[in-house]
């Protein structure tokens, strides 16, 4: 089919015409749906766009899809950037964008705000006490969705391992594990003359350098204002810190949740690992990508510096950090997409990061089921070794048990998470009632 250019160079068939207000319609309705995790948000973006409306082929899908994976950041928010983009430049792909994280980031204010003002309370506490149990299965279930497909080989396995190793035992930082596996995955790649396809960018380098300018100029610019005019020294780290990690978010947001816990929990001690599982949990049960429990994280530590209207800027802040790197490599690399899914090494640095994300999500796994299984956990260290040891006296039959239960639920009989996550809460409020 004969391609057309719109604004921004966007290729869209001739065929295919999208009004800003039919954009705008489709995108809050995936944007208001979006639960579930990316596995989940993914699949409803492909129902709606590529079998329902038909604004992107199959392929064009698929390599997007491929793209967004490469990036840090959450795939399924950039993917429907991508789409938005596609229909309608740079305009369409902030509204798809914006679309699919307002809905949730306003929930999340909500949900954070009661649990900053009320989660002290035993009713609160013991309710989340469920929700933890059943987010600890959530997350062995995205290691094992992940696995299937990031394991395929001998090497994939043997990256996954060392990663694990190397984040649990010597606490080696995530970003560093994704550049190593990165670079190991790179050279592995054996390409020959017959896999190169020959294909091209659809924009020039001065395009993309001007992108790259003035997106990172906004990105920053809340960052270097705060830096010099804001006294508020929690929301300088919070911009910091969540601007680092939205450059190394590799593998979603449990891979995410592992950095955060190693910087959030034990550096800066905003949160404790128990309220770090209350906020992904919260974070499952809104729409919206997974990744806006950084929200949680942001408004919870400024709050605890200086009340509701602090908590809201740390919020902000957090969420201006964290999603604008996300619409710049799409605006960046959207014409570029065609081109790099054809380069079979930068698809094996891909395979590489996301076997070792698998190592990384293990971690997780085992770190949030010794804090939410056990009361008190020390970690104990012999030279550069780092042991978890937990105090046996101060284990929680009754976490065991719930987490039991939702794992029937969730990998047997396949329960949506939100009814998953409502069951466990009343368990606990009723084993507290009896025991």
């Amino acid at each position: 089919m004969e391609e057309s250019v719109n604004e921004g160079q966007t290729p869209l068939p001739k065929s295919i015409t999208v009004s800003l207000a039919e954009l705008f319609r489709v995108f809050l309705h995936i944007g208001l749906l979006s639960f579930g995790g990316p596995a989940a948000q993914i699949a409803l973006m492909h129902k709606v766009l590529v079998e329902q409306k038909r604004w992107l082929k199959e392929q064009q899908f698929l390599n997007a899809l491929s793209f967004c994976m490469l990036l840090p950041g959450p795939e399924a928010m950039q993917l429907a950037t991508y789409a938005g983009w596609r229909l309608h430049g740079t305009l369409g792909g902030l509204i798809a964008g914006l679309l699919f994280v307002l809905p949730g980031a306003a929930v999340i204010f909500a949900l954070a705000s009661l649990y900053a003002f009320y989660g002290d309370l035993p009713l609160m506490q013991t309710l989340f006490l469920g929700v933890k149990a059943a987010v600890l299965i959530v997350v062995i279930e995205a290691l094992l969705r992940i696995s299937k497909k990031a394991l395929s080989r001998r090497s994939h396995w043997l990256l996954a391992a060392l990663a694990f190793i190397g984040i649990f035992f010597f606490s080696l930082p995530f970003p560093l594990i994704v550049l190593l596996a990165g670079i190991v995955g790179a050279f592995m790649s054996t390409p020959n003359a017959a896999e190169v396809a020959e294909t091209h960018a659809q924009a020039t380098a001065k395009n993309t350098l001007t992108v790259l300018v003035v997106g990172v100029l906004l990105w920053m610019l809340p960052v270097l204002l705060l830096a010099v005019l804001s006294e508020q020294q929690v929301l300088i780290t919070l911009a910091g810190f969540f601007s680092k990690l939205a450059v190394v978010t590799f593998g979603g947001a449990y891979a995410v949740l592992a950095y955060m816990a190693q910087e959030v929990v034990q550096l800066y001690g905003w949160l404790s690992a128990g309220e770090m599982l209350d906020g992904l949990g919260l974070a499952e049960t809104t729409p919206g990508p997974l990744i806006l429990v950084t929200q949680f994280v942001g408004f919870l530590a400024a709050f605890r510096e200086g009340g509701f209207v602090l908590g809201l800027a740390g919020g902000l802040i957090t969420l201006w950090v964290t999603f604008v790197p996300c619409f710049i490599w799409i605006f960046a690399g959207a014409p570029y997409i065609e081109w790099m899914s054809a380069q079979p090494r930068l698809r094996g640095a891909l395979q590489a990061i996301t076997a070792a994300v698998v190592g990384v999500i293990l971690h997780l796994s085992l770190w949030f089921a010794l804090h939410v299984l056990f009361a008190e956990v020390n970690q104990q260290s012999y030279g550069p070794l780092n042991i978890w040891q937990p105090e046996w006296a101060s284990f929680d039959w009754r976490v065991l048990l719930i987490a039991i239960i939702s794992a029937v639920m969730l990998l047997r009989l396949h329960q949506n998470i939100v009814i998953v996550l409502a069951v466990a809460a009343g368990l606990a409020w009723l084993l507290s009632m009896w025991f």
